[in-house]
């Protein structure tokens, strides 16, 4: 087994009282402070961001639409890789802070996990190439 197979190369993102103290600052519309995400220092860490930001994203949006109070929200997409660098898939974790039931926040993630542009377009694959 590689040493890559067992390294995760996670990033967090949060918003409000879940920000990290240091990070990169990201102006973000559904809070006024922003969104603070930890610096990404390698290409795994890179990949996985766009998930994290997404999913915070799409989870102020849709508590919006159901009528959901969030207060705080924060994000954490992981993921390894094989021996040959392909991906062995990404996980993410969602930490929210409102007065909804438990039953309203399972639905939230339900439909944000569903909804996520980033995630959806991950799992449904894509075709990268070097242009000439």
């Amino acid at each position: 087994m590689s040493v890559w197979s067992c390294r995760h190369f996670g990033v967090p993102a949060g918003a409000g009282t879940l920000r990290a103290s240091a990070g990169v600052i990201f102006h973000h519309s559904w809070t006024e402070a922003g969104v603070v995400a930890v610096p990404a220092v390698n290409g795994g860490q890179l990949l996985h961001l766009p998930v994290a930001m997404c999913v915070l994203n799409d989870s102020y949006r849709e508590a919006k639409r159901l009528g959901i109070a969030l207060d705080n929200v924060a994000v954490e997409a992981d993921g390894s890789f094989d021996n040959e660098w392909h991906s062995t898939g990404i996980q993410y974790s969602v930490t929210l802070h409102s007065c909804a039931s438990a039953e309203a926040l399972v639905r939230l993630g339900a439909v944000v996990d569903q909804v996520a542009e980033i995630p959806r377009a991950i799992r449904a694959g894509a075709h990268v190439a070097r242009r000439a």
